[in-house]
């Protein structure tokens, strides 16, 4: 970390390739606070059109690989970071470029799950001279910690859950099928797939059992480049979890990203549920 932050200080401009959600907004304020000159890259039907207000940016579509580092390359940008939730294509959605068809083509995307698709991505773009880096690099408060987030912690009784939602999880996981779980009583209810949590979430509200309600385990899989995406734990998950009747949530410290952690604290005492980080 302390070689990263030493080389962290020579940047002066970075491309910011952003998807939805908050967090490539707050990675600008990071960069604003640092004095790093951003260049945003908004991908249509992905990224919010406000953050783009006063910034350089290029708006394109999430095919259009060639424009994009030739646009970068332009700039002279040649540090990167590639943030927020993404919606991922259809081939024919995708409308590639030649350089995007011939990447695609080369690596056979149907073999991919997220995770090797994101690796090969980020191999792309260090072929042509790029670096990547890690959101939390330039945003170090955004990582998770250890232990409750609010007043509230798993009870003994909830133990055998958490147990088994770490270990079906990281099952999961390991096959880059999603990276959350959720477990009531025993029971696996849902897993996450190409839906999301959110809908997760909402899937199994519709299906759990009487008594105590489920709880939500998320966990960053094995294989994931940590660079490219973590998972994301936000007052909205809790807001959900809270109205299916979840009593709690379980995420991955130091290798999930908590998204305005004192919202997510009073919307966790509000519904009198746990969130809850484990090493």
């Amino acid at each position: 970390m302390v070689q990263n932050s030493l080389s962290l200080k020579n940047i002066k401009s970075l491309g910011i390739i952003a998807g939805g959600g908050s967090l490539p907004e707050r990675l600008l304020h990071s960069c604003d606070r640092r004095g790093i000159e951003v260049f945003i890259i908004g991908l249509e039907g992905q990224t919010d059109r406000n953050l783009m207000a006063g910034r350089k940016h290029l708006w394109t579509r999430m095919g259009a690989a060639g424009q994009i580092m030739q646009t970068l390359k332009a700039h002279q940008i040649r540090d990167v970071v590639m943030i927020g939730s993404v919606s991922r294509p259809s081939f024919a959605e995708l409308k590639p470029d030649w350089k995007t068809a011939a990447f695609l083509m080369k690596l056979g995307i149907k073999a991919l799950g997220d995770d090797g698709l994101l690796s090969a991505i980020r191999g792309l773009l260090e072929k042509e001279g790029f670096t990547v880096h890690s959101v939390q690099d330039f945003a170090e408060d955004l990582l998770a910690p250890v232990g409750a987030v609010g007043k509230y912690s798993p009870e003994e009784s909830d133990q055998e859950d958490i147990k088994r939602g770490l270990e079906v999880a990281r099952a999961i996981g390991a096959l880059d099928v999603g990276q959350a779980v959720v477990i009531q009583e025993g029971l696996v209810l849902g897993m996450e797939a190409i839906e999301g949590t959110d809908a997760l979430i909402n899937r199994c509200g519709e299906i759990k059992r009487g008594g105590r309600g489920p709880i939500l385990v998320k966990l960053c899989k094995p294989q994931q480049d940590t660079s490219l995406d973590m998972p994301t734990i936000g007052p909205m998950t809790v807001e959900h979890a809270a109205f299916r009747g979840f009593r709690g949530i379980i995420f991955q410290a130091g290798k999930t990203l908590l998204i305005d952690p004192q919202e997510v604290a009073q919307n966790a005492d509000a519904a009198k549920m746990f969130v809850y980080g484990v090493e």
